[in-house]
């Protein structure tokens, strides 16, 4: 299995100009190798929702993708914490924790972990107080 594009990019705490600039990278990277609209689709909404989640949440941190021959996409999102106090009212649609901040530019609806369960072929999260992992994968259908 070989990889046929990695990137990384950088997150950063309460960066709400810059927000969904990396999900948007990530798109166009995928476009311009040819990955369908379909699969598009999903991979904006999950990694848009996980980049906000740790511009809002978290401390910023890391995203890295690859794509491998195989057709799997692997998007992983890794921040220095302070961790999801409690991950099971996270996935929780509608529960929220966002600050003041983030509501009033109209994010922290609740709907972040929820929207990426929805569309994630495969969705694995780690939280503690030294950060929170996500790894993501969706899988490309031959054609």
């Amino acid at each position: 299995m070989g990889n046929v594009l990695h990137k990384e990019y950088k997150v950063e705490r309460d960066d709400y100009a810059s927000a969904g600039m990396v999900s948007s990278d990530i798109k166009q990277s995928l476009n311009a190798i040819g990955i369908s609209p379909k699969v598009l689709r999903k991979i904006a909404v999950a990694s848009y929702e996980s980049e906000i989640n740790m511009l809002i949440h978290a401390y910023g941190g890391d995203v890295t993708m690859d794509v491998d021959d195989d057709g799997t996409i692997r998007l992983v999102f890794a921040d220095p914490g302070p961790g999801i106090p409690d991950l099971e009212k996270a996935m929780t649609p509608g529960f929220s924790t966002a600050n003041e901040k983030a509501r009033a530019m109209g994010f922290g609806a609740g709907m972040g972990i929820p929207n990426i369960m929805r569309v994630a072929d495969h969705f694995d999260i780690k939280t503690g107080k030294d950060g929170t992992t996500l790894t993501l994968t969706f899988q490309v259908p031959e054609s």
